[in-house]
């Protein structure tokens, strides 16, 4: 007979699985180190597979322990998902949240799923536009809260991740190898096209802005036809795409940070609600899509 996993032991699994060491696992989950040791051991049983080996002075995952991980997370959720809907079946009202056009077009769909299947009377409405945008709507209060870019001097929201900006080119072309390099940018405000710019002024390569335009999907579809080039961030690269380096000639570019803007006052259930989910999808590096401008 298959024996059943425990939610309880999946959970300080995966609290393992991010944070790297059994310390900060228990730490997570609010138990001793002991109590950790040994939920592990009894999910290894259930498993029938060894999970952690030890590295030095440290543990890690096996491969059938890194073969886990996804699983789990895809089990943990839907157990969250059922009980929350049986749990909190009288939440309502709306929320106001904003998110640019790049994220929306991968990201928003799971992320609204997810939402619905847990908080299904709870209207959202969604603004989709560029981030520079969203964060002058929050300080106005015409939004409970959006999903940005943060800019370097950013301080006011939740920073929920880091993603490196690459240099992309359409894999079937050669754009990058013109002696002109045609960039593909957004307008001028936006701090990627300056990034970009000025890491190309400091190594002395000739280019020149071929496309602008606010919309991602315009974007994508020019550097995939092999029209131009673009700098995005590392999670918006596509099928097609081909990232360049140092050894294509472009200079590296910095990292950024994608968070959370709320609205000031008091938030209510259903944004809080909501601020989870977008926390919990955009936290982990098993979503794939791609980032704000």
């Amino acid at each position: 007979m298959i024996p059943n996993l425990d939610i309880d032991q999946l959970k300080t699994f995966l609290a393992f699985a991010d944070g790297g060491s059994f310390t900060r696992a228990a730490d997570d989950v609010n138990k001793t180190q002991s109590a950790v040791s040994m939920q592990m051991k009894r999910l290894e049983e259930g498993i029938g597979r060894n999970l952690f080996q030890r590295d030095g002075r440290g543990t890690r995952l096996t491969r059938e322990g890194e073969r886990l991980v996804e699983l789990a997370r895809k089990l943990v959720a839907m157990n969250d998902e059922i009980v929350a809907g049986f749990n909190t079946p009288g939440l309502t009202g709306s929320v106001r949240f904003g998110i640019p056009d790049d994220y929306a077009d991968l990201f928003l769909p799971e992320v609204l799923a997810k939402f619905s299947r847990t908080h299904p009377h709870v209207t959202v409405d969604v603004e989709c536009m560029p981030s520079t945008s969203l964060n002058e709507m929050i300080k106005r209060s015409d939004l409970d809260l959006a999903l940005v870019t943060f800019n370097d001097d950013q301080i006011d929201g939740e920073l929920i991740r880091r993603e490196r900006l690459v240099w992309v080119s359409s894999s079937r072309h050669a754009a990058h190898a013109l002696d002109v390099l045609p960039l593909a940018t957004a307008n001028n405000c936006c701090a990627w096209r300056k990034t970009a710019t000025t890491a190309l002024d400091a190594v002395n390569r000739k280019y020149r802005v071929a496309y602008t335009s606010p919309n991602r999907a315009m974007i994508d579809a020019v550097v995939l036809q092999g029209l131009a080039v673009a700098a995005i961030a590392e999670i918006c690269v596509r099928p097609g795409m081909k990232v360049l380096t140092a050894e294509d000639g472009f200079p590296p570019l910095h990292m950024i940070g994608i968070g959370i803007l709320r609205r000031s006052g008091k938030s209510t259930a259903a944004a809080d609600a909501l601020v989870k989910h977008v926390r919990d999808s955009f936290g982990h590096d098993h979503m794939l899509g791609i980032a704000a401008e």
